[in-house]
């Protein structure tokens, strides 16, 4: 099964769906062509009235955590009550491009052993 059908199977088995949006923004990063490794996931459920976001989070990480052995590397979770949601007028933040990351980027070497105090950044 495909990571983003899995994550969104999961979490809509799990929690009573307001909207739902899981978008993979693996192309956006260092990865092969075809990665299914960073997720973005908009989630507005009724279950998250009365819960602190830290708790929000928690519960979704518990949730999805079959797809993160499956490889997931990075989940950036924007976790809204109805309530909240229509207060931000239904939007989520716009995810920013990779900086790069790539352990073999000969730049991103070079600006690690730069910027670390003793030089030996990675």
């Amino acid at each position: 099964m495909q990571v983003q059908k899995l994550i969104e199977e999961s979490l809509s088995s799990s929690f009573v769906i307001a909207h739902l949006d899981v978008a993979n923004e693996s192309h956006m990063h260092s990865v092969p062509p075809n990665s299914e490794t960073h997720f973005k996931v908009v989630l507005v459920s009724p279950n998250f009235n009365e819960i602190r976001k830290v708790a929000r989070h928690q519960q979704v990480y518990k949730v999805l955590d079959e797809a993160i052995k499956q490889g997931v590397h990075a989940l950036a979770l924007h976790l809204f009550t109805e309530d909240e949601w229509q207060e931000k007028e239904q939007g989520s933040p716009v995810s920013p491009n990779c900086m790069g990351g790539s352990k073999k980027d000969s730049v991103l070497i070079d600006k690690v052993e730069t910027d670390s105090p003793k030089g030996d950044g990675l």
